[in-house]
């Protein structure tokens, strides 16, 4: 029986959680490592026989007790989102990197049930470089027994406000194992509630993933529990099926419950494991071509179907048709959607007007319509955008102050620049401040921004080719801090993004930071292209989604090293801190 360490880590908003490493062989100096996520209700004590099982000496191992489970603190069953509890797993997963010595490409991820719904989230909205992942048994759909039950938990909870769910499951649906059984039943640390908020966000992160499993390229492994009682199997294999992994296995293990890992059999799934981790550390790790991503890619074929017109009398063509005029009629009584409608949608003037979210219409119905524009799931998410982009600015201003660094910044797509002028407000050792945009109407308006606030002593606006790399590799003074946001995302072609990646790695000098924007996903994807219009000439706003990855590998063949990321609860928006190699 290897021995755990109990320790503990700081998570990004300063929660202690507790969590077990079992350091590797005394005089080992590891290559590996091996990070495990235990089940809902659970926690990292119950992964002991993991760690023997496995076998595994040489290689160090870390598992967690989540927030409000086993030893960490907090309400039982709660954590304040989904997407809380993923980061988390972000900044656990860089903790193990850093005390076990072992680089994160040399990391592999064994997960069960809700723990491998967290990693699975984690490894679609953040793309980290990990060697690979074992899920077992994910938990993509509970199965809740009880007709119409997130509906009713739904509106009970928009009723009545957070409540808590008490777990159904009794030990003898987990597993055959009468130990683990009765370990199970006298474990005074198994946390049975789950908070109403989390248990809702865990099927809409579920769903999504399963849907977009394709923008996955980690090497996997599935393991899926033949007589499971607790989740379906159908969404397991939709996972398998659409993984975009080059390396991926999945197996059925006939006869287990849910608790894979603690089945009385397992010695079946410990020799897959093991197997898989053979050949996993025997070869080289993929290497997926991102830079062809715009042609042959994931996405690619997404964006050349929202290209194709529909027949005319589709269902979705009327559906579409009917929204679209609706917004040129009642619509047009909302100062946003007319806003869009004239200037477009993907618009600085637009943006500008999301940012500020202050409801303007003609009639109480047009201010209603505009109520629910401004609502809509993909402006709740770029003002969540803008509130990452403040505070990853702000840490790539802390970072060059501390090392000495002059604080030099350069937006190359500022839009009306109230977003980067937000995030400066608190940054008063900005020395200097560059704002270009290619619209001469955002230069303008940003110009009357930056009068109003009293900046013209350290801001200016100019207009400038946000793809030019000769224009932006000869920026002067150079800028320690590049700026990238909602640009990329609006052009389908990767060449462009490469030469303007290319032009501000010129630019920035080494130990400069950038900050850029992605969008990995948005659910209105194609309304938006069926029925809202682009500011190039108000042409279809047609987008092609860059996963995580891609957007990554971009970031990084222009000469930078990704730090940091940050992104919305709905996985739509993200933004990251690259660091000039």
């Amino acid at each position: 029986m290897r021995q755990a360490e109990e320790r503990q880590f700081q998570t990004f908003d300063q929660q202690t959680l507790f969590y077990r490493h079992w350091p590797a062989t005394p005089g080992t100096v590891p290559s590996r490592a091996i990070v495990l996520f235990h089940r809902g209700h659970e926690h990292s004590g119950r992964l002991q026989h993991v760690v023997d099982e496995l076998e595994l000496p040489g290689v160090p191992m870390f598992a967690w007790d989540a927030r409000g489970h086993g030893r960490s603190p907090g309400e039982r069953g709660f954590s304040p989102s989904l997407a809380a509890s993923v980061r988390d797993v972000d900044d656990f997963v860089r903790h193990a990197s850093e005390v076990s010595g072992v680089p994160i490409d040399q990391i592999t991820v064994i997960a069960q049930s809700v723990g491998a719904v967290l990693v699975s989230a984690w490894v679609h909205d953040y793309a980290p470089k990990i060697r690979g992942m074992v899920l077992a048994s994910p938990a993509f759909q509970v199965k809740l027994y009880v007709p119409l039950a997130r509906p009713g938990l739904r509106a009970l909870e928009k009723l009545r406000g957070r409540f808590f769910v008490n777990s159904y499951v009794k030990a003898k649906f987990l597993t055959h194992d009468p130990e683990r059984i009765a370990s199970y039943d006298s474990d005074p640390l198994i946390t049975r509630p789950i908070a109403s908020h989390i248990l809702l966000a865990l099927y809409e992160a579920a769903e999504r993933v399963v849907a977009d499993a394709g923008a996955i390229t980690v090497p996997t492994q599935l393991l899926i529990s033949g007589a499971d009682w607790v989740v379906h199997h159908a969404p397991q294999h939709a996972f398998f099926d659409r993984l975009g992994s080059a390396v991926k296995e999945k197996h059925v293990l006939e006869g287990f419950y849910h608790d894979t890992l603690g089945e009385l059999d397992r010695k079946q799934a410990f020799d897959l494991i093991r197997g898989f981790l053979d050949r996993l550390y025997a070869t080289p790790a993929p290497q997926p071509d991102y830079a062809i991503a715009d042609r042959h890619g994931y996405t690619a074929h997404e964006y050349r179907t929202l290209q194709q017109t529909l027949p005319p009398l589709s269902p979705k063509a009327i559906y579409y048709g009917l929204t679209r005029l609706n917004m040129r009629s009642l619509g047009s009584l909302s100062h946003g959607i007319k806003l869009g409608l004239e200037t477009g949608f993907d618009s600085g003037s637009t943006l500008d007007y999301v940012y500020r979210n202050q409801v303007q219409g003609h009639t109480p119905l047009g201010r209603l319509a505009d109520r629910i524009y401004l609502d809509s799931i993909g402006w709740r998410g770029i003002r969540v955008r803008k509130q990452h982009l403040e505070q990853l600015i702000q840490d790539a201003a802390a970072r060059l102050k501390e090392s000495g660094e002059s604080i030099r910044v350069v937006d190359i797509a500022a839009g009306h620049g109230r977003y980067v002028l937000d995030a400066l407000a608190k940054v008063p050792d900005a020395e200097q401040i560059l704002l270009r945009d290619y619209s001469p109407i955002n230069v303008e308006a940003g110009g009357r921004l930056i009068a109003e606030r009293g900046l013209g002593h350290k801001v200016s606006f100019v207009q400038g080719d946000a793809f030019d790399r000769a224009s932006l590799s000869t920026l002067a003074p150079r800028p320690t801090l590049a700026i990238v946001s909602g640009l990329y995302e609006l052009f389908p072609d990767n060449p462009p993004i490469l030469a303007s990646l290319k032009g501000l790695a010129d630019a920035v000098p080494p130990g400069g930071y950038l900050v850029y924007t992605n969008q990995p996903w948005h659910p209105q994807l194609e309304m938006i292209a069926r029925a809202l219009t682009s500011h190039r000439d108000g042409k279809p706003w047609i987008m092609r989604r860059r996963t995580q990855a891609e957007m990554d590998a971009l970031v990084e063949a222009a000469g930078f090293r990704k730090l940091a990321q940050r992104i919305d609860q709905w996985g739509i928006f993200s933004v990251a801190l690259a660091q000039r190699a």
